[in-house]
């Protein structure tokens, strides 16, 4: 029997995006507001298209399905769980992902150049034989760089166990095995030696500061996949530092760092780094060529 004063997806809709604004949560994962969110959340749990609000709104719902809703805002509100970890799926683009808390909510920039397959420098992407993806998470940007340069076989790394252990189930459903190829490895260590014609990264790049004021949803996150250390560097230091004796002669470097720009700047800037237009502006992803790559 439904206690509550809820029958419609409207009325769920409602208050959810009144809780949502009340309790002042952080949409950084996906949604831009609490509207966006609410309504992808009614959806998802209803299990009704997530393009097709409208014909739904006054639709009577069955008492078991307004405590379902209820439930999911109030763990979003409450708990501040990012919405990703709730519905178990992630979107980049047009592509869709399972995601848990072992691996951080997929957001990358990087996802915006991967269907242009990073035109000019990459001149034809059917000679692309092999693409090496270093810190993978999820493995979203893996399976969309195999999707992409169909000729390619994408080795996508990561440290964590955990992470891999997603991956390898996205891998699966986009039944890419054989193609993708997962590695626990700390960035090239337990990689093999071979030539790759492109080196993608969205690394940890998180400065200190940064970190100690995170909002609650990305605390939620693991740690290990945000901290870059001080000035946020650390790792994308030894990415530099390795990808030279690792690209083929004509090879780029994609590397994404967010927010902190300055401090790529500081740490590469005498190499010449080439910023990459996403919707973030100019500062967010730069590319670095295997010529430029020698004097790191």
């Amino acid at each position: 029997m439904n206690t509550t004063p809820f029958s419609t997806p409207r009325d769920l809709l409602r208050y959810a995006v009144t809780r949502f604004n009340a309790a002042k949560l952080f949409f950084g994962h996906g949604s831009a507001e609490a509207y966006d969110e609410a309504a992808y959340l009614v959806l998802h749990t209803l299990k009704l298209p997530l393009d097709r609000l409208d014909p739904f709104l006054d639709a009577k719902l069955l008492p078991e399905e307004v405590l379902q809703v209820l439930s999911v805002i109030e763990r979003r509100t409450v708990e501040r769980v990012p919405a990703a970890y709730i519905t178990n799926e992630a979107w980049l683009g047009t592509y869709a992902f399972y995601v848990d808390e072992r691996v951080l909510v997929p957001r990358s920039f990087i996802a915006e150049l991967i269907p242009n397959w990073f035109s000019p420098w990459v001149a034809d992407p059917y000679a692309v034989e092999n693409v090496l993806e270093l810190c993978t998470g999820s493995g979203c940007l893996a399976i969309m760089l195999a999707d992409v340069y169909q000729n390619a076989v994408v080795d996508a790394v990561d440290i964590s166990k955990d992470a891999l252990a997603v991956a390898e189930r996205n891998i699966r459903d986009y039944k890419l095995e054989g193609r993708v190829n997962p590695i626990e490895s700390d960035l090239y260590e337990n990689v093999p030696f071979k030539k790759y014609d492109l080196i993608v990264t969205n690394p940890p790049y998180v400065n200190a500061d940064s970190m100690a004021r995170l909002p609650p949803e990305y605390q939620r996150e693991p740690q290990i996949a945000l901290h870059g250390g001080a000035d946020g560097m650390d790792l994308v230091r030894k990415i530099v530092a390795g990808a030279a004796e690792r690209l083929t002669p004509e090879g780029i470097l994609v590397v994404e760092i967010g927010n902190e720009a300055d401090y790529a700047e500081a740490a590469f800037g005498h190499l010449g780094l080439t910023w990459l237009t996403t919707s973030a502006g100019d500062e967010a992803v730069f590319l670095l060529t295997a010529e430029q790559l020698q004097h790191a």
